[in-house]
């Protein structure tokens, strides 16, 4: 945005300020369908974020989608778990109060809910059926839409995604 700014490129300024609140509006939708999901309340409430890099094979957290998220539930009363292949130490800098674990089925262990916030291969290729008894509670929200809603639906999972329907 500065540098179309500065080239006076006027209506793609407008055009890139609007991307960017559709973005923010996404993390906000996010964070409201992760409470819908658990009820309404997280105080209390075990969430596991898998991803805290902005993309996935980078470590670089500068203006994470899921960590927005990730500290959204956490300052709500969630007790917030994140996993990232690479960027558990960035985002341990960047926000020190998180709890970041580095083993996925550490981070997996005791979920009530799974945010997918980083489209990792990992993450992508996860079987959902192999999850049984470390997730308590089986609903995940994949902010990204990457992952396939028919197998996670069919391990008796709850799947919601932005922007796809419930079921």
């Amino acid at each position: 945005m500065a540098r179309a700014g500065e080239l006076g490129a006027d209506e793609a300024v407008a055009f890139l300020r609007e991307v960017d609140q559709i973005n923010l509006r996404r993390r906000a939708h996010t964070v409201d369908l992760a409470r819908e999901v658990l009820g309404g309340d997280f105080r209390g409430r075990r969430i596991t974020v898998l991803g805290a890099t902005f993309k996935p094979d980078s470590d670089d957290v500068r203006d994470s989608p899921s960590l927005d998220v990730a500290v959204a539930m956490s300052n709500a009363g969630a007790d917030v778990v994140v996993h990232d292949p690479k960027g558990l130490v960035n985002a341990e800098r960047v926000y020190p109060h998180m709890t970041y674990v580095a083993d996925l089925n550490d981070a997996l262990r005791g979920a009530e809910l799974v945010v997918l916030g980083t489209e990792w291969r990992e993450y992508r290729e996860l079987d959902p059926a192999t999850l049984d008894g470390v997730a308590v509670g089986r609903h995940i929200i994949d902010a990204r839409n990457t992952l396939d809603p028919e197998q996670w639906r069919a391990a008796g999972w709850s799947y919601r995604a932005l922007g796809r329907p419930t079921a």
